[in-house]
This record gives structure tokens, C-alpha cells and sequence, in this order.
């Protein structure tokens, strides 16, 4: 049986200020990096803040996310060089939808078409 990816065993709450990092440098905020992580995945934001206390995993934090968000499966795209909506990986597209989309917010998009609202 093959390795896990190392992605699928890091912390979130070690990704996460990368995420932050690349939304403020685009001059967006980590409010909106926030409402993208609780939309996809049904977390309520205090949730998230109790996860990133914790060394939960990609794998876990996707897995036990409480309500995954049914129009997730619109998300679509490259990222990293891999159309999102090809990986077959379940918890890796997981996180290829949140990479997505927080190149979205990176690139300037409005939150509301993030959300696709």
C-alpha cells in the first residue's frame, strides 16, 4: 500500500497561516480566508478556531468536517498544474478545493462568486 501524501498528514493549523499570509498580501483579509474554510467545509468559526488550537490533519479536519458543503462539486479549475475536479483522491481534492479557492480571494475575486452564492 502506498504512503500517504505528506499534505494528508500535516497540521492545518500549521497550512493555515500560509493561507492568511497569501490572502493579505493580495489585500484581502483573514475574516474572508475564514468565511471560505466555514463555507466549504461547515465548520462555524468558532469550530475552525478550536481545530487550529489543535494539530488536527488535512485528513481528519476533512473527514470530521461537520457539514461539507453540497456545491463544493462546482468548484472548478486548476491548481497546482491538476483540474481540480479530476483529482480522485477524496480528502486531496478536499484540499485542492480550499487551495482553489483561496487563490480565488488571492486573485481578487469577489467573495460572494468564492461562495458561488
Amino acid at each position: 500500500m502506498p504512503a500517504k501524501h505528506r499534505i494528508l498528514t500535516t497540521s492545518v493549523a500549521n497550512v493555515y497561516p500560509f493561507y492568511i499570509a497569501k490572502a493579505e498580501k493580495k489585500g484581502r483579509t483573514k475574516s474572508e480566508v475564514d468565511a471560505i474554510i466555514c463555507w466549504l467545509t461547515g465548520y462555524s468559526q468558532r469550530q475552525l478556531e478550536q481545530e487550529l488550537k489543535k494539530p488536527t490533519d488535512f485528513e481528519t479536519f476533512f473527514k470530521e468536517a461537520p457539514r461539507p458543503n453540497p456545491l463544493r462539486s462546482s468548484i472548478k479549475g486548476v491548481i497546482c498544474g491538476v483540474r481540480v475536479e479530476e483529482i480522485q483522491e477524496p480528502t486531496m481534492r478536499e484540499i485542492r478545493y480550499l487551495d482553489k479557492l483561496v487563490d480565488e480571494l488571492a486573485k481578487g475575486k469577489p467573495i460572494e462568486m468564492i461562495l458561488r452564492t
